[in-house]
């Protein structure tokens, strides 16, 4: 009943701000108190008796009540902070201005006119952080640096977010303002050795004051998409300031929450269903609010990478990141950005240093990028984990969140990307990936897990060991719906590239090139192919090369171009044990002399054009055997699934550029020669739907020809512009890299064929045996240099990352749903 009570008066108060025509003075704090002195709403009460349109009605129509009430709530919190929240009633005020901040600031952010609010100066805030009664006019604080100081005090709070460091009751309180917050990091992992015990209402607090600092970031999703680099978000850029001291502790305790969850626990079947875990909802916010943080102009981001190399190398360089057991102190961080700017590879952004990104790009101990690997890979592999008792063990729902935070670890640290690919820990990363693109190419609201997928695997297949790796044997038996196989995890993933191109839905269109640039990318390393796969390979050439196919659009033929790449790379590199891959070729051997012959007279293209039944891959010659037991097939969204827009990715030429390996295994960076368009790509180029985009085009040979365009088949359609004639048709066609192959059908065909006549052989393990013992050297042309397709950070990449992680977070926060009906512009919300 005292409950209902506190909901009526707290509806009470938001009906007679609603009704006031007249401003509130500040000053009359009876009025102001009711909204967090006298209730004890939670989160979801706050929502419920707050409607959207009544916040609408007082900014409009009574601002200056608004204005007033958002003052006073951070007022509060800022007292609350400098107090330490001592008493019960103080951490009920202090979570109830939590919560109706959480509420009220998306409805600050869609109006363009008060956007700045927060950033106005409040009388008698000083440039101390805090709001007090004799500041100086000159030296205020804008409200949204006091909240966001406020929000940091209070995340190291003790007996409120943290274990107090109390040995009795007798003894007083620490001081907030004087404390060390290093002492009171929220786990054990990197950098700090205590694991503090475990306290559901320290994480139920904490969760509260991440939730409210996540809907402060979320400014970004009320500003149009933009590529401009300086179009920083100022509450990050403030928080992830030295302004905040408390920015070291604070990375550090998200990283190490997430890192060492464990959402199996002991791993008593069902233990999820009987017990809260609290914890679960604190990671989630956690790794969200580090993938918002660790947004950055992608020069900054390179420039503090590589920084970290240097300076983790170096013996004068920054102290390690645990002294004693904990992490270092305020000195410390001095002597962290001291070095940063001091360093001779540095240059000055416009903009303060991000100290997380900092922070991340320094991580360099063995141990600590060991813990961080592990835990990543603990949670991406907990969906897949099986067990004899259906739904008996905890999954979890935030992996796209930790797929961001995966990209953000390899591009910001490479000391962390050559940790993860040293070993064959990499693979414990690769599994899930793969599972999840399987899984989710039929559902066209997760065409951006599709894609954060793929450009990881990019990023990854730009480095040798990564291929390397790939030739461990895949034995793992998670259930997926893919043709079972025995063979390694290249051979895993060539199965899984060719389900996503052959059955996927049309919006991965895009990503075609970026699969087979991948496949290109490894092709080198490949030291043998099992026959399900090589067959794969030989697929998805068949089709790419049916005439109908090719004068659809004219970037089709990059495709062809990819995968005789992969096949050169292999017959000159890897021929020794890949008999499956030569013999699927001599198999399909017609396909490489249609290819070779194919038409390029004017009738003959109308006439292959006139056979075209539909667009998109042929299926029919695929021969698929029976999928893994216990897999269930890709399923399309369930109608009605709510999906966000994302921003175009650039052409493959624009997010990749080209290395060399040299003689020593170097790579040695191939120079981009701009030549003119051809008027056929000249006229295909047209505007771009949510997941494709145009790019410039280039000619620069065979290797050049295959990554110069986006695939979009035949389904654009400003391809109605556009007719294939044979000019266009020679000036690919002479360039098709077929020499290497050709050389290879002159020389084993006919042994071959010799072999079954003599033999009277009809069993393919005979030829299998023959062609595993044979060899082609000196009969091959000399061989090519491998070219590398490394991924490259650009403007394009980073309006998308952007685009798609705040999907993400608005489309996973349903309770309450924060920003829901409010006026996004960053993306669009669609229902399926």
């Amino acid at each position: 009943m005292g409950n209902a009570d506190t909901k009526l008066h707290f509806r009470k108060a938001v009906i007679q701000l609603t009704t006031k025509t007249q401003p509130v003075e500040a000053t009359d704090d009876a009025f102001w108190d009711q909204f967090w002195a006298d209730t004890s709403t939670n989160v979801q009460d706050v929502f419920a008796l707050v409607p959207a349109a009544e916040i609408r009605a007082v900014r409009e129509e009574s601002p200056s009540n608004l204005a007033t009430l958002c003052y006073k709530a951070v007022e509060r919190l800022v007292q609350g902070a400098d107090s330490g929240c001592p008493s019960e009633k103080e951490r009920q005020i202090v979570l109830n201005c939590i919560r109706l901040l959480t509420r009220i600031l998306p409805y600050i952010f869609e109006d363009a006119d008060w956007r700045g609010f927060f950033w106005s100066t409040v009388p008698g805030a000083g440039r101390a952080g805090r709001l007090s009664e004799g500041g100086d006019e000159d030296d205020a604080r804008p409200l949204a640096e006091s909240l966001l100081l406020a929000i940091a005090d209070l995340l190291f709070c003790p007996d409120f977010t943290t274990q107090s460091h109390k040995k009795s009751s007798s003894e007083v309180s620490e001081d907030i303002r004087s404390m060390d917050s290093c002492e009171y990091i929220w786990e054990a992992g990197v950098g700090f050795a205590q694991s503090p015990p475990l306290n559901y209402i320290h994480d139920l607090n904490r969760t509260e004051l991440l939730k409210l600092l996540l809907t402060c970031f979320s400014e970004a999703m009320y500003l149009p998409p933009s590529s401009d680099r300086k179009n920083l978000n100022p509450w990050v850029s403030f928080f992830c300031s030295t302004d905040n001291r408390h920015a070291l502790p604070l990375f550090t305790s998200l990283l190490n929450v997430v890192c060492a969850y464990d959402p199996v626990g002991y791993g008593f079947p069902y233990n999820h269903l009987m017990f809260s875990d609290h914890r679960e909802q604190l990671v989630e916010l956690a790794v969200q609010i580090l993938i918002v943080t660790l947004e950055h102009e992608a020069g900054s981001a390179a420039s503090s990478a590589l920084k970290a190399l240097v300076t983790a190398e170096s013996s004068s360089g920054v102290e390690e990141l645990e002294v004693r057991g904990r992490i270092t102190d305020k000195l410390t961080i001095t002597m962290l950005i001291h070095d940063f700017k001091s360093s001779p590879l540095s240059f000055q952004p416009a903009c303060p240093d991000n100290l997380f990104v900092n922070y991340l790009s320094r991580i360099h101990r063995e141990e600590d990028l060991g813990f961080i690997l592990k835990g990543l890979v603990r949670l991406l592999n907990n969906p897949l984990l099986q067990t004899y008792l259906p739904r008996s063990t905890k999954k979890i729902q935030f992996h796209q969140e930790l797929l961001i935070l995966f990209w953000k670890f390899c591009d910001f640290n490479k000391k962390f990307l050559f940790f993860v690919l040293k070993s064959s820990d990499v693979l414990d990363m690769l599994v899930p990936i793969l599972f999840n693109l399987n899984d989710a190419r039929a559902d066209q609201s997760r065409v951006g897990l599709m894609h954060i997928g793929v450009f990881i695997l990019l990023l990854l297949s730009g480095e040798r060991n990564f291929g390397v790796r790939l030739n461990k044997p895949y034995t793992l038996r998670v259930p997926m719906d893919i043709p079972v196989f025995t063979g390694t995890h290249a051979d895993l993933l060539i199965v899984i590239f060719h389900k996503i191109i052959t059955s996927g839905h049309q919006r991965l269109q895009p990503l075609f090139e970026c699969l087979l640039t991948i496949i290109v990318n490894i092709s080198p390393y490949l030291k043998s192919l099992s026959m399900v796969a090589a067959n794969k390979l030989l697929h998805m050439l068949e089709a790419f090369t049916t005439p109908w196919f090719l004068f659809s659009f004219p970037q089709n033929h990059h495709l062809v171009f990819f995968l005789l790449e992969v096949f050169n790379n292999i017959i000159q590199y890897q021929f020794d044990g890949n008999f499956n891959l030569v013999y699927a070729i001599i198999r399909k051997r017609n396909v490489f002399h249609q290819l070779a012959n194919l038409p390029t007279d004017t009738s003959s293209i109308q006439k292959a054009l006139q056979r075209k039944k539909k667009s998109g891959m042929s299926r029919s010659n695929s021969t698929e055997t029976e999928s893994m037991e216990g897999s269930r097939p890709a399923v399309p969204a369930e109608p009605g699934t709510f999906k966000t827009s994302l921003e175009a990715t650039p052409g493959i030429d624009k997010i990749t550029e080209k290395s060399q390996v040299s003689v020593d295994g170097t790579m040695v960076a191939v120079p981009h020669l701009e030549s003119p368009q051809t008027t056929a790509d000249s006229q295909a180029a047209a505007g771009a739907s949510d997941t494709e985009s145009n790019s410039g085009r280039d000619h620069e040979g065979y290797h050049s020809e295959s990554e110069a365009g986006r695939s979009r088949l035949s389904s654009v359609s400003s391809s109605a512009a556009w007719s294939p004639n044979p000019d266009w048709v020679m000036s690919w066609k002479s360039k098709l890299p077929l020499q290497t192959i050709m050389r290879l059908l002159q020389v084993l065909v006919p042994q071959v064929e010799k072999i079954c006549i003599d033999k009277g052989l009809t069993d393919e393990s005979e030829i299998l045996k023959f062609l595993q013992h044979g060899t082609l050297v000196g009969l091959l042309p000399v061989p090519h240099p491998i070219l590398i397709r490394k991924y490259q950070a650009n403007a394009g990449t980073a309006m998308w990352f952007r685009t798609y992680m705040w999907g993400v977070i608005y489309l996973r926060n349903v309770d309450p749903p924060i920003w829901y009906d409010t006026d996004i512009r960053l993306f669009e919300i669609q229902r399926i």
